[in-house]
């Protein structure tokens, strides 16, 4: 059986890439073959979450590839059709804005866009403090645009961040599945 080849995309979303990352090693154990691709700041940038070195050691232990982390690099995706689906986990307000520009200034805009030249399938799992303030209006173009999919997310701290909203990651592979047939896993607001 051949394994799916997964572009898999990460964001800085610092406080959930711990949780991408356990869902990278389920998607690995599910038999996906694995292209990482990070974001300059993923790459770059030590947090309280973690350094960015250990992270991308942990990326590349986990997928047995060197991640992707330039514009160059993440190019050629598309024309040489590296991927059968891209996910993006965590997809930050930032990037889910970007996307909707069609802005492509990332490894990881670069990747999507890439990919999508040949109308492949994208899944999104947001994970942002402005999904329902500033950026509300690029995820609803986003939530209407052909071959974008969603992980079904939530409101994950209505006091504290009344615009926030997470992506469930634990349905990441249950999505992929959804978004290989061109569907939306649903309820898509759990």
């Amino acid at each position: 059986m051949n394994k799916i080849r997964l572009g898999f995309a990460m964001c800085g979303s610092f406080c959930t890439v711990s949780k991408c990352l356990e869902q990278m090693k389920n998607l690995v154990n599910l038999n996906y073959d694995i292209l990482p691709i990070v974001s300059y700041n993923l790459f770059n940038t030590d947090t309280r979450f973690g350094k960015s070195s250990d992270i991308i050691d942990e990326i590349e232990k986990i997928c047995s590839k060197k991640v992707i982390s330039s514009i160059n690099d993440a190019e050629p995706i598309g024309p040489k059709n590296m991927t059968d689906i891209m996910l993006v986990a965590p997809c930050t307000g930032n990037t889910i804005s970007k996307l909707d520009k069609a802005i492509t200034d990332t490894p990881v805009t670069m990747a999507v866009k890439s990919h999508l030249r040949g109308q492949k399938p994208v899944l999104i799992a947001l994970a942002t403090n402005d999904a329902l303030g500033a950026s509300a209006k690029n995820l609803g173009s986003m939530l209407n645009t052909k071959n974008f999919f969603f992980v079904p997310m939530l409101q994950d701290d209505i006091v504290k961040k009344p615009n926030s909203l997470v992506a469930n990651f634990e349905l990441i592979p249950e999505a992929l599945e959804n978004a290989l047939n061109y569907k939306q896993l649903e309820p898509l607001f759990i």
